[in-house]
């Protein structure tokens, strides 16, 4: 039992410091260093030939290096059983986005509807990649609610599913994957190369998640219609696992996403997901959070009954 609780008690402060708390904007962030090690290895790597082999050694090392870290830190922290909570208290908050994702989410609405649609486009460009200066109000409340389920698997349900795999270095080494394939996986000139193996480690490494991620929406709500776009739509996304959260959401609504966007200068034609091209209204957010909360909680009690279960008939 005591394992139990060096897990559980950690994950469930953590989760608790995130929804009250947020992500940190001006303090120091376990992601925003991994950011850092990232760009100092990109510009001194990518250059010259192999860049393939240069990014996928990269790559490995950087993963395995945090994976490393945070497993003889906590070795270390064991003989302290106090200070090891707590800090794994402060890395699983680190490792939680969804206080956060829904906060950007309220406030790309809510400038939408009180500034205008000039500011809305400014806001929505701080949580998307896509170009958002031509985008009308309906464009912009469908990426909002496009980015909350797409984000609502790769910076909530995955960081967890890969704590109760691994605890904390399984976390952080997720969170080191993702924040790689953020930075470097994009078919450009630039990046093709190097960060190819970066990107298709972060398609393994979400399979899983993006598909429980997807469940667990449909099961909070008790969506059928959402269950069926899951089977129905999941696959026709260009990305092997976004397409899943994003049709469960489209179906919890009974929208349509996707359509083609223009990316970095680039017109990327995506496939719909839905039919229902119906105008999302500026109240819809509320159920988008209400979702999110619901499924990352979800998750949470999931895992923490999982442990203790297994803790308990270990016992036997």
């Amino acid at each position: 039992m005591a394992g139990a609780l060096l897990l559980t008690v950690p994950l469930l402060a953590g989760y608790l410091l995130d929804l009250w708390l947020g992500d940190p904007d001006n303090r120091p962030h376990p992601v925003r260093v991994f950011g850092n090690a990232i760009a100092k290895g990109e510009k001194w790597l990518n250059q010259g030939r192999f860049r393939f082999l240069k990014g996928a050694g990269m790559s490995i090392m950087l993963v395995a290096s945090v994976f490393a870290f945070f497993y003889c830190l906590n070795v270390i922290l064991l003989s302290v059983p106090a200070l090891y909570l707590a800090v794994n208290s402060a890395w699983v908050y680190y490792g939680l986005a969804n206080h956060s994702l829904i906060a950007e989410g309220r406030k790309v609405f809510s400038v939408l509807e009180y500034e205008g649609l000039g500011a809305g486009r400014r806001q929505l460009s701080r949580i998307v990649g896509r170009d958002t200066s031509k985008l009308n109000a309906q464009q912009i409340r469908i990426a909002v609610l496009e980015t909350m389920s797409e984000n609502l698997s790769d910076g909530v349900i995955a960081p967890l599913f890969y704590y109760a795999v691994a605890g904390v270095p399984g976390m952080m080494a997720y969170k080191m994957v993702n924040t790689m394939d953020s930075m470097l996986g994009y078919r450009s000139e630039r990046y093709e190369w190097f960060g190819k193996f970066a990107a298709r480690l972060d398609d393994v490494a979400n399979f899983i998640p993006a598909r429980l991620t997807a469940t667990l929406m449909v099961l909070v709500v008790g969506s059928r219609r959402g269950l069926r776009f899951i089977f129905r739509f999941g696959s026709k996304h260009k990305s092997p696992n976004a397409g899943y959260p994003e049709a469960a959401f489209a179906g919890i609504l009974d929208c349509r996403f996707g359509g083609p966007n223009v990316y970095h200068g680039k017109l990327v034609e995506k496939p719909f997901i839905g039919e229902n091209d119906r105008v999302i209204e500026s109240n819809e957010i509320t159920i988008a959070a209400r979702v999110n909360q619901r499924t990352c909680l979800a998750m949470v009690l999931m895992i923490i009954l999982a442990h203790l279960s297994f803790s308990a008939d270990s016992l036997f």
